[in-house]
């Protein structure tokens, strides 16, 4: 999963079909979220098709559970496969969490949310059982992304970073980077120097993983609502999530990068101009000189708290 280019892409949405296609911005690649599209008869997958003929496009999921003690959902899985064969995407990708269990008489349920999961030595296995079981299937590697999450589990025998690193090792799969993510659980976690926590999250990963594991960045806005920082993916991607991702290119090299949104869609124009900035920083990236390349090959400092 190594980069020779990399570039900036935007999460396509229903509101933005017309404008984008009459547009035709240069992008990165589109993403789009996987179960729109896998009626294969529908408005949805007609425009897909149309949009795969001119762009890249990223495939990213929020229903596979991963991480559900119940299985897979084998209909699911299917469904996915066929739209991975039709459009033939750049990436497919999900997260690190669980959605569906057993509930009483009803038989299994799904929970239409990414539940986290816990870091343990059982939840490591199963996870890497279904990743292994999809990648099986569609017959390429995924991207499993990290979570947002608003709890925590008392147990766990991995921390986050080395629960990525023992799955990338024993499945050969890849990371979809979430820096948003990073940045709401720092926050809601109450830590003094929120940066400056997700920049050692970004080290410690970065210790274990090899080059090329980190196969996407996401970058989104987030929103403080009743004491708590929500993931909401409904605004302008925030200047520490910014300072955060200038580190993780650091550690990771220029990767393509997605503009997250999903709630209170601005004018397509907004989302084109954050995928400009996240560009220039992944151009400055790819220019660096050699001295800079030697400051990121040791300690990296991470960006002045007090910008933020």
């Amino acid at each position: 999963m190594t980069h020779t280019t990399a570039r900036a892409g935007i999460g396509l949405r229903q509101p933005h079909y017309r404008e984008f296609h009459a547009a035709q911005p240069d992008v990165g690649f589109v993403e789009v979220h996987s179960e729109n599209f896998f009626n294969p008869h529908d408005a949805a997958a007609a425009v897909l098709q149309q949009v795969r003929a001119d762009h890249a496009v990223s495939l990213h999921g929020v229903g596979l559970a991963l991480g559900s003690a119940c299985g897979l959902d084998p209909q699911h899985l299917e469904q996915l496969a066929a739209l991975v064969e039709r459009i033939d995407p750049v990436r497919v990708s999900d997260h690190a969490c669980f959605a569906r269990a057993p509930w009483s008489a009803r038989g299994i349920v799904h929970a239409s949310d990414l539940l986290p999961i816990a870091f343990t030595r059982g939840q490591l296995d199963l996870f890497c059982a279904h990743v292994q079981q999809v990648q099986e299937r569609l017959r390429r590697p995924i991207l499993v992304e990290n979570l947002s999450s608003y709890l925590d589990f008392a147990e766990a025998d991995f921390t986050e970073p080395e629960f990525f690193a023992a799955l990338l090792r024993r499945t050969g799969c890849g990371m979809l980077l979430d820096v948003n993510n990073l940045m709401v659980n720092a926050k809601n976690a109450c830590q003094p120097m929120p940066l400056q926590s997700v920049c050692d999250w970004l080290d410690a990963l970065a210790a274990l993983l090899p080059a090329g594991a980190v196969g996407e960045i996401h970058l989104a806005g987030h929103s403080e609502q009743n004491g708590l920082v929500i993931d909401d993916h409904a605004d302008l991607v925030s200047l520490p999530v910014w300072m955060a991702y200038v580190h993780a290119l650091q550690r990771f090299g220029a990767t393509p990068t997605l503009i997250e949104w999903d709630d209170r869609l601005p004018p397509l124009a907004v989302l084109l101009d954050e995928a400009e900035q996240a560009q220039i920083l992944l151009d400055e990236r790819l220019r660096d000189t050699p001295a800079q390349h030697r400051a990121g090959a040791g300690q990296v400092l991470c960006p002045l708290e007090q910008a933020a």
